[in-house]
């Protein structure tokens, strides 16, 4: 997990955000946390971190916490296009979809979710009730992307059987 803010990376304020996303993915997937880096508003540092997890660490998961708004230094989004192999547009379109509900800023964020090598990497918003809402958003088909990323599952087509 990373997240993306250059306060919190300076100490200048407690990550909200990344605590909440951590008990949903406790409370929700069989997985365990194998590292939570916190990263300034950096592009080329962002990039690097998401190199490391995914490509050294070998992490199935990797979310990505804040920098996905419209500031000039949420730079989040450009440097997941950076380390990405495939998008995965439905994903970021269910997130907003869902999170409109409660606040119609929803449609302001760029999250996106792709795959780097067997790695899903997924962007959430700094925002706590956000990044909650938005993971929860699409909690349902983790387990199911991850072991068709991992070659562990036949990918079912529309229409056929859905699991």
């Amino acid at each position: 997990m990373i997240t993306s803010s250059d306060r919190a990376s300076r100490g200048e304020r407690v990550d909200d955000a990344g605590p909440v996303v951590q008990e949903v993915i406790r409370e929700n997937l069989n997985c365990e946390i194998i590292a939570h880096r916190v990263s300034p508003d950096c592009i080329t540092t962002l990039k690097e971190h998401m190199i490391e997890l995914s490509d050294r660490h070998k992490a199935d998961l990797l979310i990505t916490v804040g920098g996905t708004s419209l500031s000039p230094e949420d730079v989040t989004p450009e440097a997941t296009r950076l380390v990405i192999d495939r998008i995965i547009p439905g994903m970021a379109e269910e997130m907003r979809r869902q999170t409109m509900s409660f606040s119609r800023q929803a449609m302001l964020t760029r999250a996106l979710c792709g795959t780097r090598g067997n790695t899903l990497i997924i962007n959430l918003p700094g925002a706590p009730d956000a990044a909650k809402y938005c993971l929860q958003s699409i909690l349902d088909q983790l387990p199911n992307a991850l072991m068709i990323l991992q070659g562990k599952r036949e990918v079912f087509e529309l229409g056929g059987h859905s699991e």
